[in-house]
């Protein structure tokens, strides 16, 4: 199993405010472990945002898997950044990690993650 270290990165997101932008898809084959998540505000004053892992996988012997928030409507003073993660989450084939924000293009987000494959 392929471990690869690998970083995604958005300037700005979401295109429209109340509607979450996929970030990453977890692809066929692979399983993802998060390791960080900053969310910075590069609006002229303060905003919200969520961060979401879409998943709908189920584990032997588990029910099924549904929507959960990392950070839900998180104020975001303006020029300030927010680093989402205490820990690691996975992410199993997929599983979708979106982001949002109360004003459309004002949140950049840097996501560091390894891809096991």
């Amino acid at each position: 199993m392929a471990n690869t270290f690998k970083v995604i990165t958005r300037d700005v997101a979401p295109a429209s405010a109340g509607t979450p932008e996929t970030l990453y898809t977890v692809q066929s084959g692979s399983t993802l472990v998060i390791l960080g998540m900053n969310l910075t505000n590069v609006h002229t004053s303060q905003v919200t945002a969520s961060v979401t892992l879409v998943s709908t996988t189920t584990q032997t012997g588990q029910t099924q898997n549904t929507t959960a928030f990392l950070v839900k409507d998180v104020p975001i003073p303006a020029g300030s950044s927010l680093g989402v993660l205490d820990g690691k989450i996975i992410a199993n084939v997929g599983d979708i990690i979106k982001i949002d924000c109360s004003v459309a293009d004002k949140i950049s987000t840097i996501m560091s993650y390894m891809e096991q494959t």
